[in-house]
């Protein structure tokens, strides 16, 4: 009996375990199936099983480098890529991928020498034309970066990075024109990108128009509701055309989407104290020492400010320590003299008041210069890194190079990118994890499920999200680790279908779907009525097919081998879906009241482009909740997919309103072209 239970339990574990170590081909997909759904720890691991069985093939190191340099590990990258081009020195990719390895470690003429390298098999590769200028002007060649900029948009004319680019090195080159025209086009080419409204308008204030800015810069918050930076650069264009509690405003909206944001605090500080609203213009001083207990300015108008509300004590040791600093700045001295009369401390004041004198004695007999900066400019604003303590009642604005950072393109590298603009929400899963969402926190609740974490039969509670999150490297051990006792147990319990249901969900998390199918219908013969089952391998069977959709062309895009790309699957049809969308039907039917069942059925009948029906799903599920914001949000979507532009806004609206905010990036698209249609 022993050796027959010996026998079954290999039997069990020859998917994943034999198969790891015999084929190496399975185990490579696995591998490629986590790297594409961002499971990069889990992936590294399966790529080391192919590079230990078989250390001569090049593809486990190339795909292995792009899951290290997902994770910041640019010096593991840059080795993983170096090994594929030993083994293969025409692939494109693993050039591109150690290029933006190098770029993060700052050697930027290795970056260049790669993507030059795969330029010459690849000439029209747009993300290394990209990289390639980035690195030229990071090392400020200028003259290279605008050539491979040209070259670039002559490759690709409506590009909208690399007319920011192009503007961006105009700016370097002091020539606001060029870089205003760059700007202009990208707007042009296209208008729902909110990095060309906010360039063209730092140009715009720059050249003084601030009322153009103001509109730029609604412009691309409309588009990109939650850039800080956006709402930093509009206060300033409000300040400057005296529009003080709009710019106020802008500074509570930046600081509530990055509360740390130094201009945020020390100009909302500084019109607080115009508009007399003292304690709070406090509040922000405070903060701005807290990040940089060195800032004097800061300290100087904290202690003005305590002065006015009666805090003489906290007033001098202000300016007591910006003296301190500056032992010639005048102003210093005229204003602790006053508090210390105040605070009935003569002796103090009249040392301050004879200090005071001398410095006006002396600056009128040239005997000294001011140790505090150039003086002040006559302007209304300040370089972050002025110093000059005459410009402390002056908004501060980010030096050159910060500001032109803020709409600078980012390199581009990730091969397995889904360049989809407009997509769906994704599916529901059941799972023991979920991503932390900084806005929207949602508990989703079904009771069933609830009943089944209190039955503590499961090794953590059983989560329902659709923002599953990556296992790090101690959860894919514990998850390897259950397989096997679940493995065990399953021996002892051959007919306990969610045993097998347990086992199906340790599969998917460890991203063997293959495996994970086969214990989801396992669990389903043995129970017919256990509908998770049937959910969860719905899902799986779904994410399969997203996997090899996005797989069909890109071994091409990433110059691997011809091999390579026939070791693809079939091309998904819709035939493959309906299977998915029985396992839905059949969740429903037994369990006619889970909403993410008819949710994620939604999501399938739009990958049919059977929109009507997904319409019908997503009207079900929030007649069973009417706050389920994803179900808005693809409904929306779905409405103006099939040109009904109006409802889908009202339903894209509902959605930002329950915490899907980039909803109202799409909100503006549509909007704007009902606007051109009518």
């Amino acid at each position: 009996m022993g050796r027959k239970n010996a026998l079954l339990i290999a039997l069990l574990l020859w998917p994943v375990w034999l198969c790891a170590q015999i084929n190496t081909d399975r185990v490579m997909a696995i591998a490629r199936n986590a790297l594409y759904f961002e499971d990069y720890v889990l992936s590294i691991q399966y790529f080391n099983q192919v590079i230990n069985a078989k250390p001569y093939l090049y593809e486990p190191y190339f795909f292995r480098g792009l899951a290290k340099i997902n994770l910041d590990d640019y010096r593991g990258a840059e080795a993983d890529c170096d090994e594929a081009l030993r083994r293969n020195p025409f692939l494109v990719g693993a050039y591109q991928v150690r290029g933006l390895a190098r770029i993060r470690q700052n050697n930027f003429d290795g970056a260049i020498e790669d993507y030059e390298a795969a330029l010459r098999y690849d000439p029209e590769n747009v993300t290394l034309w990209h990289n390639l200028s980035l690195c030229y002007m990071q090392k400020e060649d200028y003259d290279n970066a605008r050539k491979d900029l040209d070259k670039l948009l002559s490759i690709a004319p409506r590009y909208t990075p690399a007319y920011l680019m192009r503007g961006e090195v105009s700016l370097k080159q002091q020539d606001t024109l060029s870089a205003a025209k760059d700007f202009d086009e990208a707007i042009r080419v296209d208008r729902y990108n909110p990095d060309g409204w906010s360039a063209r308008a730092i140009v715009r204030i720059q050249q003084g128009d601030y009322k153009a800015a103001e509109a730029d810069l609604d412009e691309a918050i409309h588009l990109s509701v939650r850039n800080a930076g956006n709402y930093i650069n509009r206060a300033l264009a409000r300040f400057h055309q005296n529009n003080l509690r709009g710019a106020m405003s802008d500074y509570d909206l930046a600081l509530s989407i990055d509360p740390n944001n130094f201009l945020g605090h020390y100009n909302r500080g500084l019109l607080r104290a115009q508009v007399g609203d003292d304690n709070r213009a406090i509040e922000d001083f405070d903060f701005v020492l807290k990040m940089e207990p060195d800032n004097m300015m800061a300290a100087f108008n904290r202690g003005l400010l305590r002065a006015q509300t009666g805090d003489y004590q906290g007033a001098e040791e202000d300016y007591s320590k910006v003296i301190a600093e500056y032992p010639n700045f005048a102003t210093g001295y005229y204003y602790r003299a006053d508090v210390r009369r105040k605070m009935g401390d003569t002796k103090g004041a009249n040392e301050d008041e004879f200090a005071l004198m001398k410095m006006q004695v002396d600056r009128r007999n040239n005997a000294t210069a001011q140790a505090t900066g150039s003086g002040n400019d006559g302007g209304r604003t300040r370089k972050k890194s002025d110093k000059n303590m005459e410009n402390y009642r002056k908004i501060v604005i980010a030096d050159d190079s910060e500001m032109e950072q803020r709409y600078s393109s980012t390199y581009r590298g990730r091969v397995q990118d889904r360049n989809v603009t407009v997509r769906l929400e994704p599916m529901y899963a059941l799972t023991y994890y979920e991503r932390v969402s900084d806005v929207k926190r949602t508990v989703h609740f079904y009771r069933y499920i609830e009943e089944l974490n209190h039955e503590k039969i499961f090794p953590k509670p059983l989560r329902i999200t659709n923002m599953e999150t990556p296992l790090t490297e101690e959860q894919v051990k514990h998850h390897f680790a259950l397989i096997d006792v679940h493995t065990s147990n399953i021996v002892a319990r051959p007919d306990d279908a969610k045993m097998r249901f347990m086992r199906g969900l340790d599969f998917y998390l460890v991203q063997d779907f293959d495996s994970s199918i086969d214990d989801f219908t396992q669990s389903i013969l043995l129970d017919g009525s256990f509908f998770p089952a049937y959910f969860m391998r719905a899902l799986v069977r779904y994410k399969q097919l997203d996997y090899r959709k996005a797989e069909q062309g890109s071994e091409e895009r990433s110059g691997l081998s011809a091999d390579a790309a026939k070791k693809n699957e079939a091309e998904v049809t819709a035939i493959d879906y309906e299977i998915v969308k029985k396992d839905l039907d059949k969740t429903i039917e037994l369990a006619p009241d889970f909403v993410y069942a008819y949710y994620n059925r939604g999501n399938v009948a739009s990958a049919l482009k059977d929109y009507r029906a997904a319409i019908v799903d997503y009207d079900k599920a929030i007649e069973l909740d009417p706050n389920f914001a994803e179900a808005y949000f693809n409904r929306g979507l779905t409405h103006i997919f099939l040109g009904n532009n109006k409802q889908g806004v009202a339903d894209l609206s509902k959605a930002g309103e329950l915490g899907i905010y980039y909803a109202y990036n799409i909100i503006k698209r549509f909007i704007d072209l009902d606007e051109e249609e009518n």
